[in-house]
């Protein structure tokens, strides 16, 4: 029976479904190798690729990532990573989907500076509603207010990625107050996109109620990035039965794990 509840437990983005609910990135690696063998453990189908820094077709003499992380076995989220301005974002969203032949998935994040990088909501509003116009299927990173959060799902955006903590810091889920308003009244997926640290956090992301996590650094970052990849598939797993399941009640006072009704004396 959990089984068959697992097999229809599935996220769901731009009308695609997927088994795991966990989406990497591909920065930071020692190598393409480790890339690849980090990205299988993470178990992950959605890996998202920063196209002004990566090298997904532009340089035909240089290595190649969808060598290693193939688009018919992932699905490939080419991203907008080092965009400051919506100019910017939209051109680098439009050369994605030259490169990938009409894919029209893309992760939009406009940055507001390079000391937090957080994201430029006013920037990120104007790339959204051009990109949507222009047929793109938009999942944005933004910050953790409910209401940009409603403005950009009435916009188009298939998705909204709130941050958890700033991009790279591994803080963890710094507002978990504002990500559950924006649960609550969110028709599209939301994911935590940025922040996590380690495997504790993308469970509690998803205990939220999240509908998936988004990381790159808590991975490739850790001491042994193949070994965490794995560890946040699990965490990501058990946060979301967790939610599923439904947490107990907390309580003030301590209540007895054995009945203590019909006992002798």
């Amino acid at each position: 029976m959990i089984a068959q509840a697992e097999a229809q437990d599935l996220l769901t983005v731009a009308g695609k479904t997927y088994s795991s609910r966990l989406l990497v990135g591909t920065g930071k690696y020692r190598d393409l190798e480790e890339t690849r063998l980090c990205i299988e453990a993470s178990g992950a189908e959605i890996v998202t690729v920063a196209v002004r820094r990566t090298n997904i077709g532009q340089n035909p003499d240089e290595p190649n990532l969808l060598d290693v992380i193939p688009p018919d076995r992932y699905t490939i989220l080419p991203n907008t990573a080092g965009c400051y301005t919506a100019k910017d974002a939209i051109r680098t969203c439009k050369l994605a989907r030259e490169l990938l032949d009409g894919h029209d998935l893309v992760k939009l994040e406009v940055l507001g500076d390079e000391k937090t990088l957080y994201p430029d909501v006013t920037e990120t509003l104007v790339a959204a509603e051009a990109l949507v116009n222009d047929g793109f299927k938009v999942m944005v990173y933004t910050n953790d207010d409910p209401l940009i959060a409603a403005r950009l799902e009435a916009m188009g955006c298939v998705a909204v990625m709130p941050l958890g903590a700033p991009i790279g810091s591994g803080l963890g889920i710094r507002n978990p107050y504002n990500i559950k308003m924006i649960l609550e009244n969110a028709k599209v997926p939301v994911l935590v996109d940025a922040g996590v640290g380690t495997a504790s956090d993308a469970t509690i992301a998803m205990e939220l109620g999240c509908d998936g996590v988004l990381m790159n650094t808590a991975i490739a970052a850790a001491q042994n990035p193949l070994l965490m990849a794995r560890a946040m598939k699990r965490a990501v797993e058990s946060g979301r039965d967790a939610y599923r399941a439904g947490r107990m009640a907390r309580k003030l006072y301590a209540s007895a794990s054995s009945p203590i009704d019909g006992t002798f004396f």
